[in-house]
């Protein structure tokens, strides 16, 4: 940055370096959207154990660890240089979506689903064909688990296009295409790896809405009101009041009787806060006392 640049922007020449922040392009996730997404994909997580318990025939299970987003440079940046990345192409996308995994670990899911152990450590190696089979068809279950779990979040089809064992030639989005990324620890007998899965960005944002809706104020009045009629209170059935001494109320006793001026043909009031709104008769709703509304009032006054 220029002295002339510094001095625009007010930041001393020796000052920290200043980076331009789109905020078009938010490079974190709204904590509301970040909740929704981390059980969508612990949901997930809980499958895909399931699914490698029943196909690779040793218990097994899928955690999900953290859930981001960064950009696709980023995200390539933190994988393994030599590393298996299955490529999922999705319709109407150029981007693709990314499971990354070890080969190794892959190879001794295989190994069992054979009838074989893992009493011996698996090559980090590209796939044979027959090998890569077995695999696409485990991601191919745990792509239907992850339909199954992202639900509406997930409207574009997706499926395992081509896999790829390099993570910096692997070009699965523009540099600077932003990803959801979610990290996986799975743990199938006694080994454990690290998995991640990277959605662009723009096939889930649209469905999370907005983080942090926001209400102009031209329609306040109508928004006040809605939110008033929605809050309780408190009903109340009276008589009419009886006016006595505080004498009276001080002597009284167990037995002594009181007279009330309300006649018995006349209905009970109903008041909200002291405030009559209606009159009533009593009455019973199954083994509860109700009252039947014989008459409203409008504002506070009986028509």
């Amino acid at each position: 940055m220029t002295v002339q640049e510094h001095i625009a922007l007010g930041v001393p020449e020796d000052g920290p370096a200043i980076e331009a922040y789109d905020f078009r392009r938010p490079t974190t996730l709204a904590r509301e959207h970040s909740r929704v997404l981390e059980l969508a994909f612990e949901t997930f997580a809980r499958q895909w154990g399931t699914q490698l318990t029943a196909k690779v025939r040793v218990v097994s299970h899928v955690s999900c660890e953290q859930v981001i987003m960064q950009t696709y440079d980023e995200y390539a940046a933190g994988l393994p240089a030599t590393t298996t990345m299955m490529l999922c192409a999705l319709d109407g996308l150029q981007s693709k979506a990314v499971i990354q995994f070890p080969a190794s670990a892959a190879l001794g899911w295989v190994t069992s689903m054979l009838g074989g152990g893992h009493s011996r450590p698996m090559p980090e190696r590209k796939f044979t064909q027959i090998e890569a089979a077995l695999v696409r068809g485990l991601f191919d279950d745990a792509l239907e688990d992850l339909r199954y779990s992202l639900g509406s979040l997930l409207v574009t089809p997706l499926s395992i296009d081509t896999i790829q064992y390099n993570s910096q030639f692997a070009q699965a989005a523009p540099t600077a295409e932003l990803m959801i990324v979610a990290r996986f620890s799975i743990e199938v007998g006694d080994s454990s790896a690290e998995a991640t899965l990277a959605l662009p960005a723009a096939l889930l944002l649209p469905q999370l809405g907005e983080p942090n809706p926001t209400s102009t104020a031209t329609d306040a009045r109508e928004l006040v009101t809605a939110q008033l009629a929605a809050v309780p209170v408190d009903v109340t059935l009276q008589l009419a009041p009886a006016a006595v001494t505080p004498a009276r109320v001080l002597g009284l006793a167990v037995g002594d009787l009181l007279p009330l001026p309300h006649p018995q043909h006349r209905p009970f009031d109903v008041t909200v806060d002291g405030q009559p709104m209606a009159t009533a008769a009593i009455g019973s709703n199954g083994a509860r006392l109700a009252c039947v509304v014989v008459t409203t009032t409008s504002q506070g006054e009986t028509r």
